[in-house]
């Protein structure tokens, strides 16, 4: 039997620990905070190893990427699911639309002229009669692990005053999940659109339309839908398709709406 020898081991003076992160991060990012850190973890975005204690041990590479991370949100504001595509695009050494100059050190692009690397076949398809390279298969994306915030961790990690977070309270937009006193992950992506959309005058006023406007929608599905849902036994797969169009179609009727605005 073979025996797979072991991964080199990184000398103790390159591993940080999660606050000294935090002080490389803090000089050009200084709204980041640990819950930040943790929940980009949560996320997939970055993955360092955990010492048999359960501390998490970061290298530098870990630290570039969540600098990468970090500098997109902040100058792009790229959601998160962009990012993690682009991060994954990084891991195969391609670079990201637009990103060449971000790229963290030691990411190569890959020249489309070279055969893959890690003995991959780049494949021929043929389409209208001229070849194409065959695109790599991505990875699959690290399983998102449930959130589970405090009301400082949410405060934190959105960036919101406790002010405005009791306003979304009352308004009914953010929540702690039922029974518990602790918010999840739509709470956050709530929160901190909620964050942004303040820095171009969108107050309360303007959410509670949004609010407003949501509730119709869902009172109208909820009504279109339940002859299915009585009679499906496929509740949980109808519910999370309908939902999936419903939120494709709303998401193509404001950008739609929005490119009438820049023309």
């Amino acid at each position: 039997m073979t025996v797979s020898p072991d991964p080199p081991q990184v000398p103790r003076s390159q591993v940080r620990s999660i606050g000294q992160v935090l002080a490389a991060l803090k000089a050009d990012f200084p709204d980041v905070t640990i819950s930040k850190i943790r929940f980009l973890e949560t996320e997939g975005l970055v993955t360092p190893e955990r010492a048999p204690s359960g501390y998490r041990r970061y290298v530098e590479s870990d630290i570039e990427r969540l600098r990468y991370v970090l500098t997109v949100q902040r100058d792009h504001y790229l959601p998160l699911k962009v990012i993690r595509e682009h991060l994954t695009m990084i891991d195969r050494g391609e670079v990201p639309p637009g990103r060449a100059g971000l790229l963290p050190p030691g990411a190569t692009p890959v020249d489309p002229a070279q055969p893959m690397a890690n003995g991959q076949a780049s494949g021929q398809v043929v389409d209208n009669g001229s070849e194409v390279a065959a695109a790599p298969t991505a990875p699959s994306p690290p399983a998102r692990q449930p959130l589970r915030l405090t009301r400082k961790d949410l405060l934190e990690a959105s960036g919101l005053s406790e002010a405005a977070l009791m306003e979304l309270e009352r308004n009914s937009i953010v929540a702690p999940r039922r029974g518990t006193a602790y918010y999840g992950r739509d709470a956050l992506t709530l929160a901190t659109a909620a964050k942004r959309l303040s820095d171009y005058g969108m107050d309360g006023r303007h959410l509670r339309a949004f609010k407003m406007a949501a509730d119709r929608e869902i009172g109208m599905v909820e009504q279109a839908i339940a002859p299915y849902l009585r009679r499906s036994e496929r509740r949980t797969e109808v519910i999370g398709e309908v939902l999936s169009l419903v939120l494709s179609f709303h998401a193509a009727l404001v950008r739609s709406g929005m490119d009438k605005l820049g023309k």
